[in-house]
């Protein structure tokens, strides 16, 4: 072979390997210069006139009972209120872990409001407190905020705090909406039997360390969302250390020790729409209890059955949530032809089940 030849294969090979990475070098960034500026760059640089949000911001307020409740209230003074009950084991400001979806939520006017529970974030623990202090609590600080009624988002874990709001204050629920939540009905979770000292010894670890805490499966959708991780994890060492408790479990083992309580509230005299959200690869609260909610509520609650999801339904359809605690309820939330939109069930559902479009925003298409 002529050395020209050789020469020129060589050459070629390097091109190859600096245009596609393959080679030797595979894997490896390939270092670029920056381009250098142009004068006409300086007209589309856009200097804010506001800050931008690092999420919502706890505040406080003194209750009659003497105790200071911990609270966020983001969005909108005249929007439509949302009363946000996260799972257990979170803070006031595990809402937070819904913004990759704020933008959304503000599109549709809603204003999100959460109040933290015994023990948990900011909020002093005592152990003689019960749900319906919750309860309570909760109605208090909507009342001084100047809220009424509310659309009701219960998580997991907030299922119980949810059930107990519909009973005591049916009037004060416009819609109630149940995510992966735990009903306080039927059997009882297979930790009641256990003392509180060895409860606390099972979740020591759990506690500790929030990455254990918010271990989602690997195929978790949450996954596609850059930062879901880390923002977990930061509210799970905030509900635990933010006082300085140092990961004591004695909350933790206080609020689902209540969770054991039996027989569950009354809801024959809410009369507000339910919608119950379940994943089907949910193991955590599984499918089933959609038909025990059923059994407990009124009239014929809509449910929401999703094969992608498991105990993480709430976020992967987070968007359909916030949809349908404004009201569209009769509307779906698809990707069609790479366009997010919400048409009407009756238009969107076919699609869906043609293959033509998918569930949800597109968001989650082009992070898969």
């Amino acid at each position: 072979m002529s050395r020209p030849l050789v020469t020129g294969i060589v050459a070629t090979a390097a091109a190859t390997i600096l245009l596609t990475g393959s080679g030797a070098v595979s894997g490896s960034a390939i270092a670029t210069s920056p381009r250098e500026p142009r004068a006409t760059d300086v007209h589309r640089v856009r200097i804010q006139d506001e800050f931008d949000s690092l999420g919502p911001e706890v505040r406080a307020m003194k209750l009659d009972t003497g105790r200071t409740a911990h609270y966020i209230d983001e969005g909108p003074r005249d929007g439509k209120p949302v009363l946000y009950i996260g799972g257990t084991g979170t803070s006031a400001r595990a809402a937070h872990m819904t913004d990759f979806l704020r933008t959304t939520r503000e599109s549709l006017g809603l204003r999100l409001i959460s109040v933290e529970r015994n023990g948990f974030g900011d909020t002093e623990f005592d152990k003689g407190l019960g749900k319906a202090d919750f309860v309570k609590d909760a109605l208090q600080v909507l009342d001084r905020i100047g809220v009424r009624k509310v659309g009701v988002i219960a998580i997991s874990g907030g299922g119980p705090y949810a059930a107990e709001l519909a009973s005591r204050a049916p009037d004060r629920v416009r819609s109630l909406h149940l995510a992966a939540a735990l009903p306080p009905y039927g059997a009882e979770p297979s930790y009641c039997s256990m003392s509180d000292e060895e409860l606390g010894a099972s979740l020591e670890k759990q506690i500790a360390d929030p990455r254990i805490w918010w271990a989602l499966p690997e195929d978790s959708p949450t996954k596609r969302v850059p930062g879901f991780a880390d923002t977990a994890y930061e509210d799970g060492a905030r509900t635990y250390n933010q006082r300085g408790q140092k990961a004591d479990p004695g909350p933790q083992v206080h609020e689902q020790k209540l969770y054991c309580e039996r027989p569950g509230p009354d809801l024959s005299k809410l009369t507000a729409p339910v919608i119950v959200y379940s994943g089907k690869k949910d193991t955590t609260v599984p499918p089933s209890s959609v038909g025990t909610w059923k059994e407990h509520l009124p009239g014929d609650p809509a449910v929401r059955s999703y094969a992608d999801s498991g105990h993480d339904v709430q976020y992967r359809h987070w968007d359909q949530i916030l949809v349908d605690l404004a009201g569209y309820r009769d509307r779906t939330v698809v990707c069609y032809r790479g366009h997010s939109a919400m048409p009407p069930a009756r238009i969107a559902d076919p699609l869906v089940e043609q293959g033509r479009a998918t569930l949800g925003s597109c968001a989650w298409r082009k992070s898969g």
